[in-house]
């Protein structure tokens, strides 16, 4: 099940022109002032890995250049509260899979596009401090001289970063694109932040543009849900107030009574899939102590912390046949 902060993402920048509200701001402005930007349009963004279990990337958008030419762009919205150490690795994972998913669809072609990887970043304990470059990943003799030797056999890899925690409110507010984008990065910079409440009411003609925009009150209705649900009580009560100046007290109590009860539903359904994990995650600990298998401390924690549906479920087939532990967990 989806978090907040990615069902919010994918569904602001989902939209190619929202998502090239972001793609502007961050690629080099020689690329921006190239990619004919009416063509840019969503790709399916799904791959398989070798285990054969598909993987969804977040976004992956393609565009022409002016002239015809074809450049697929790749944009992953990174929504984790902490700074990931691996997300070079990560991101050249997700390139590299993509790459081998296209020349398989266009095995005539000589030639790969480009796939520009993006990170945008939230997080509320301050900037991005992870290294950016895979490069930076591998660990290299201490001499100076020598590590530059042995950095020239590396692979070389870095990836975009938009990091929305070292920018002001008046810069992500005067960025170019739709008012729901704009309303965006300042809801994902500021969200979870004690400044929430303190900035929501500057936001109020913003709140408005989005309101009067095309599907106004649908769009209105999936920022208050991540508010609500990102937010504290304080912020909670101004989001109130703000949609009372823009839409009226009446419209103002219907959607915050619908989103309510979406949230409600939601933590219901929530509960039951946990519930269905930590069961699964069970039954294996039970058939691996009724064959006889030792199970440690460390991979019982393993098992009974594990979120993954897919993961469990495998585990679950390897514990009928296994005769030890690792037969179980491998490749975890």
């Amino acid at each position: 099940m989806s978090g907040p902060h990615d069902l919010f993402a994918r569904f602001t920048w989902g939209q190619p022109e929202r998502a090239a509200a972001e793609l502007r701001a961050v690629l080099p402005p020689d690329v921006v002032s190239r990619v004919d930007w009416s063509s840019l349009r969503r790709e399916p963004g799904s791959v398989v890995d070798p285990e054969l279990r598909e993987t969804q990337s977040d976004l992956l958008f393609s565009a022409r250049l002016h002239g015809g030419q074809q450049l697929l762009l790749y944009i992953l919205l990174e929504h984790q509260s902490r700074v990931d150490s691996w997300m070079a690795l990560r991101m050249l994972r997700y390139v590299v899979r993509q790459l081998e998913h296209w020349r398989k669809e266009h095995p005539e072609s000589e030639r790969l596009p480009v796939i520009v990887p993006l990170v945008m970043y939230h997080g509320p304990d301050g900037g991005w401090t992870a290294p950016r470059r895979v490069e930076e990943l591998f660990e290299l003799p201490e001499e100076t001289e020598v590590r530059e030797r042995w950095r020239t056999l590396l692979p070389r890899f870095e990836f975009l970063l938009d990091d929305l925690t070292t920018e002001r409110a008046g810069a992500l507010m005067a960025r170019p694109g739709p008012p729901l984008a704009r309303l965006a990065f300042l809801v994902l910079r500021y969200g979870r932040s004690e400044e929430l409440s303190q900035r929501l009411a500057s936001w109020t003609a913003l709140f408005a543009e989005v309101h009067a925009a095309p599907d106004g009150l649908e769009n209105l209705r999936v920022v208050v849900r991540y508010l609500l649900q990102v937010g504290d009580k304080a912020a909670r009560g101004v989001t109130r107030e703000v949609l009372r100046s823009v839409a009226g007290a009446q419209r103002t109590e219907e959607l915050m009574m619908t989103v309510g009860e979406e949230l409600i539903e939601q933590g219901r359904q929530k509960g039951i899939l946990e519930g269905r994990l930590e069961g699964r995650a069970e039954d294996i600990l039970r058939i691996l102590i009724a064959r006889g298998v030792h199970v440690d401390d460390t991979t019982r924690e393993l098992i009974l912390t594990c979120k993954d549906p897919v993961r469990l479920d495998q585990w679950f087939d390897r514990a009928l046949t296994a005769t030890n532990i690792s037969d179980v967990i491998a490749g975890a």
